[in-house]
C-alpha cells in the first residue's frame, strides 16, 4: 500500500513517468478535450446551457444559468490548465490526476442526484461521464500497476 501510496504522491516531483506511457497519452487526450470544452462554456453565448445541453433558456432567470455554465467553464479551464501543465513539466503526477478525475467525476454525478435538472435531451457531458469514469479508473489502475512491476522489475535486475 505505501507503495501505491508514493506513486500516486511521489516524494519526487518530477518530468519522469514510471511505467507505461498509454496513461500518459490517454491523459494528454483528455486534457486537450478538457480545455476545449471549457472554453465551450465561457466563450458560448449561452454558455452551452441551451445549445448543448438541452435546457429551456426562454425562461425567467436564463441569464443566471448562462453565468453558471460560463463558471463552471472557468473552473474546468483552471483543472485543464493543471493537466496541461503536468503534462508538459509535471508527469510523475499522472496518476494523482486521474485519481483527481475520477473523483471530480463522482462528485458531478453526486450533485445530479442531489440537485436534478430536466434536460430536452441526455447532455453530452453526461454520456462523457460515463465514459471517461471508467477508463481515468482504468487508467489510474494501469498507471499504478505498471509502474509497480517497473519498480519491481528495476530492484530484481538490480540484485
Amino acid at each position: 500500500m505505501k507503495k501505491i501510496i508514493e506513486i500516486i504522491l511521489p516524494k519526487t516531483i518530477d518530468n519522469s513517468i514510471q511505467g507505461s506511457k498509454i496513461p500518459f497519452y490517454v491523459f494528454a487526450i483528455y486534457a486537450i478535450f478538457s480545455t476545449v470544452r471549457s472554453c465551450i462554456h465561457i466563450f458560448s453565448s449561452d454558455g452551452g446551457a441551451g445549445s448543448i445541453a438541452g435546457l429551456d433558456l426562454a425562461v425567467s432567470g436564463a441569464d443566471g444559468i448562462i453565468f453558471a455554465f460560463a463558471l463552471w467553464g472557468s473552473s474546468q479551464l483552471l483543472f485543464a490548465i493543471i493537466q496541461l501543465i503536468v503534462l508538459l513539466r509535471y508527469r510523475a503526477l499522472i496518476p494523482l490526476m486521474y485519481l483527481m478525475l475520477v473523483i471530480e467525476i463522482l462528485l458531478r454525478q453526486l450533485v445530479g442526484i442531489m440537485k436534478p435538472v430536466t434536460f430536452a435531451h441526455t447532455p453530452p457531458g453526461a454520456i462523457g461521464n460515463q465514459l471517461v469514469l471508467p477508463l481515468s479508473i482504468i487508467m489510474l489502475i494501469f498507471t499504478i500497476w505498471s509502474a509497480l512491476k517497473q519498480t519491481n522489475k528495476t530492484k530484481s535486475s538490480c540484485s
